[in-house]
């Protein structure tokens, strides 16, 4: 039955227009010319990165050393200078490429994975799509043309989580044809857009804020942008690691294992637990924890995409800038920070009463079982010249070799509990070897 409906799919979806296919010869791109609007621009971002420096040094100097969680919240979402906040981070310009940006393949293959399992579920309505950091709004954009194509769009609603602002204006511009900022006295969201075909796109701050209905979650690479806590075993038990000023210099900073335990040792370091070195993310915990709580009231599908393991990785804590890995705490401010998702301490918060997953599956496998192969020679024969063809196949080539995104990235999805029954004699599209 999977297999038929996504066989179907893609040859419903061969006039689907492939206008994106360029983004694959673009992501690797470095843009030297700046325009004197693009300098006034990284001026601002200069001062604001290190008005975020400075507020992190004088936080350590009057209560001391900072765990990586404070650090990591004040670098990235600090509404004066955040990472995320002012700039567009994102393609050839920023500091790193997402799966989105290279390839309008990956956007299509989610779409086909939300309506073959909304489908099933006997296409409820009124329904709407969530996503959670929605990024450019690129992914999405690309979710919601195969949507139409389907004329899955009716009694539908989207509504995008995104906490910077920049961000969310570079969203509505590229979904929507009117956008206007709202009044968060009177409104819960702070924009509102309207789409070509009449959908409304609405913006949150926080999770908590989007409206309970049967709802597709969608949240690619935003956990792994979430505060974790570092612990290492030492010889007098587990300690935090911290981050201070680095003694040799006022500009530097370093970690340091604590003294004593602290109250994150106390709160989520447990007897099983047998690695020597860990990360946890509370914050990660709570929002899988509302999901839960949100699918069992009014039905839903969840489906998290990120870099993660599956409870066995220890110091994964780096950061990105001009696309290359450099140390966490050099340049704070200025680049990118990011930790693998803990597939499965994501499970353990949401146990087995409420919810029921599967995976996590490489991308590798999910996209090669939602037919990323097939739709590509589609898009190929349809290509009128060689360098979209290159474009489609370096694309590929990035999304599912194992020495690139292939196997680094990770697929899980959640369900309501009552399903469970269901879906052992319907296999969820994208989890299971034999489909």
């Amino acid at each position: 039955m999977n297999g038929k409906f996504i066989r179907s799919t893609h040859k419903f979806l061969v006039n689907v227009c492939s206008t994106n296919v360029e983004r694959g010869m673009k992501h690797c791109l470095n843009f030297s010319t700046h325009s004197p609007k693009d300098e006034l621009g990284e001026a601002r971002n200069i001062v604001r990165r290190q008005s975020v420096f400075q507020d992190i040094k004088t936080k350590i100097l009057i209560k001391g050393p900072l765990t990586v969680a404070e650090y990591m919240k004040s670098i990235l979402t600090d509404p004066i200078g955040g990472y995320y906040m002012h700039s567009d981070v994102f393609g050839g310009k920023g500091d790193f490429t997402t799966s989105p940006e290279i390839s309008q393949l990956f956007g299509e293959m989610i779409a086909v994975w939300l309506l073959s399992e909304w489908q099933k579920l006997g296409c409820p309505k009124p329904f709407q799509i969530v996503e959670l950091g929605p990024g450019r709004g690129t992914m999405l954009d690309d979710i919601l043309r195969v949507f139409r194509k389907f004329g899955a769009n009716k009694d539908m609603s989207v509504r995008l989580v995104e906490v910077s602002p920049h961000l969310s204006q570079l969203q509505g511009k590229l979904l929507c044809q009117s956008v206007e900022r709202c009044n968060t006295n009177t409104d819960i969201h702070y924009q509102k857009g309207l789409m070509k075909d009449s959908v409304p796109v609405f913006w949150y701050n926080s999770l908590q804020d989007v409206p309970h209905q049967f709802s597709l979650v969608v949240a690619h690479e935003f956990f792994d942008a979430l505060p974790i806590h570092k612990f290492q075993k030492t010889e007098n038990g587990w300690r935090e690691i911290l981050i201070d000023i680095d003694g040799s210099s006022e500009d530097k900073l370093r970690f340091i294992i604590s003294r004593n335990e602290t109250p994150a040792c106390k709160m989520f370091i447990t007897p099983a637990e047998k690695r020597d070195h860990f990360e946890v993310s509370p914050e990660s915990g709570v929002i899988m924890d509302y999901l839960a709580t949100f699918l069992r009231r009014k039905g839903g599908i969840v489906l998290v995409a990120d870099y993660g393991h599956d409870g066995d990785g220890k110091d994964t804590f780096r950061a990105y800038k001009n696309h290359k890995q450099i140390h966490p705490l050099e340049s704070p401010g200025s680049a990118d920070l990011t930790a693998d998702v803990d597939f499965a301490y994501l499970r353990s918060v949401v146990g087995e009463g409420r919810v029921i997953s599967y995976g996590p599956v490489t991308q590798r496998d999910f996209l090669q079982r939602m037919g990323i192969n097939i739709r590509c020679e589609i898009l190929k024969k349809r290509s009128q010249n060689d360098s979209d063809k290159k474009a489609l196949e370096s694309g590929l080539k990035m999304l599912t070799d194992e020495d690139q995104m292939g196997v680094r990235f990770k697929f899980q999805s959640f369900f309501p509990a009552v399903l469970k029954d269901y879906f052992e004699k319907n296999p969820v599209s994208g989890f299971f070897s034999n489909q």
